[in-house]
């Protein structure tokens, strides 16, 4: 078009913004970001925010918050972008600020805000803006916002805030959704409430695999297995075709029921009926479903013949099972290779080195110690979270006295001082 003499407008820039975005071509983005300038079109809001949007999902935040600066005029969308760009990248601090800075805000940002901070692993956070989003009294709640919030409250426990919003998508006539009701039963199964979850599926109109999916991982989590079969095999019965998820869930199903016949039957299937590639999460349970049988060398072999390389979670895995059965020849080389693959990981050289002291390996022990101090290596604190009148509660293991931290100590150091005069052994540090 330029060739052919045609001066660009702000819809073909914006379209060919869009364009680099996808394909991640940085460099013919910031072609057009020079087009932009030179022909004059950066003036409308539109322009700008594809630009950010470019930068962000290219992994120059930098840029693009230079490019905001620089806007003469935001809209929300302006903002809503940079906010998106440091999310994409986990900055969370710079996210939060620029959203505390916003002249105004719909339901987009606040829940960018909430299911950032659930996927990024801080769903006490994400949680708590979903509680100031409903204090603002706004009805800005979308099926988008629910589901995230329903999975941070799998992800610790929260309950009797997952029934609170439970409550609230009945209100708002959003229960007819799949995609909610597959956050609640998937909330609810982890929360401990496995009939309700089965209430849920039950009363559905319509199932997709996905509904099927979440029941069957439910039962995994509470390590039914044979139920989990039951399942699948209904699934197959009402003529819905398992995908790859699913037979995560079911072999994750038959590992912790320790159904090794099932689990290896259920993957050969996988791949020879239904034409699956296995991925590292389908090889991942097997191996665990072999370790958890005390097959340590018919996992290795197969952890070896592998066409995918290991990951962590897979030499993890196996060194768990090593600890368990006592095989601790095999348990050094599978924390080596953890140590290899993810060096700052604090709890593998404590494992390796309490081996080597059981061994009465000295020397072993003695070099694993110089490890963690040369490496720096620090022992990541125990976190947890307790629920209190609808309330979220963090706290650490390394933490000091503190409301409401103190009252929970108080009793626990209860607890602790009754067992004593029973005659139990219980210590609260």
């Amino acid at each position: 078009m330029i060739r052919c003499g045609l001066r660009p407008d702000n819809y073909s820039v914006v379209s060919a913004l869009s364009a680099c975005s996808r394909t991640k071509y940085l460099m013919g983005g910031q072609i057009v970001h020079g087009m932009i300038l030179r022909f004059r079109l950066g003036s409308e809001p539109i322009v700008g925010n594809a630009l950010i949007d470019m930068y962000c999902r290219n992994g120059n935040v930098e840029d693009a918050q230079m490019v905001f600066e620089l806007m003469e005029s935001k809209d929300i969308a302006s903002w809503t972008s940079l906010l998106n760009g440091f999310l994409m990248w986990n900055d969370f601090k710079s996210a939060r600020r620029v959203f505390d800075e916003m002249p105004e805000r719909n339901s987009i940002p606040w829940t960018a805000m909430i299911t950032g901070y659930v996927k990024g692993k801080s769903p006490v956070q994400g949680l708590e803006m979903f509680k100031r989003m409903k204090a603002e009294g706004k009805d800005q709640v979308t099926v988008v916002t629910v589901v995230s919030v329903l999975s941070g409250c799998a992800d610790i426990g929260a309950l009797d805030l997952g029934r609170s919003v439970h409550c609230y998508i009945n209100k708002c006539n959003l229960g007819m959704d799949v995609t909610v009701n597959n956050a609640l039963m998937d909330m609810y199964s982890k929360s401990g409430c496995l009939d309700m979850a089965l209430k849920i599926f039950y009363e559905m109109r319509k199932r997709d695999v996905f509904c099927w999916t979440t029941l069957i991982s439910g039962y995994a989590f509470h390590g039914r297995g044979y139920n989990a079969l039951e399942v699948i095999n209904d699934m197959l019965d009402s003529g819905i075709t398992p995908n790859e998820v699913t037979f995560v869930s079911v072999l994750s199903a038959c590992s912790h029921a320790g159904m090794l016949v099932e689990g290896q039957k259920l993957f050969n299937r996988m791949v020879q009926f239904y034409g699956l590639k296995p991925k590292i999460e389908h090889y991942g349970c097997m191996v665990d479903l072999l370790g958890r049988a005390g097959l340590l060398e018919i996992a290795k072999d197969f952890i070896e013949q592998m066409p995918i390389n290991p990951d962590v979670d897979i030499w993890r895995s196996l060194l768990s099972a090593c600890l368990v059965h006592g095989n601790l020849n095999l348990a050094e080389l599978a924390g080596k290779m953890v140590i290899e693959l993810e060096p700052d990981d604090d709890g593998v050289y404590i494992l390796l080195w309490n081996i080597y002291l059981t061994a009465n390996r000295q020397e072993d022990a003695l070099r694993i110690r110089k490890l963690i101090r040369n490496r720096k290596i620090k022992k990541k604190p125990g976190c947890s979270w307790v629920e209190m009148n609808g309330i979220i509660n963090e706290f650490a293991a390394e933490e000091k006295m503190h409301h409401p931290w103190t009252e929970f100590h108080l009793i626990l150091k209860g607890i602790s001082e009754h067992s004593k005069l029973d005659g139990q052994c219980l210590f609260i540090e």
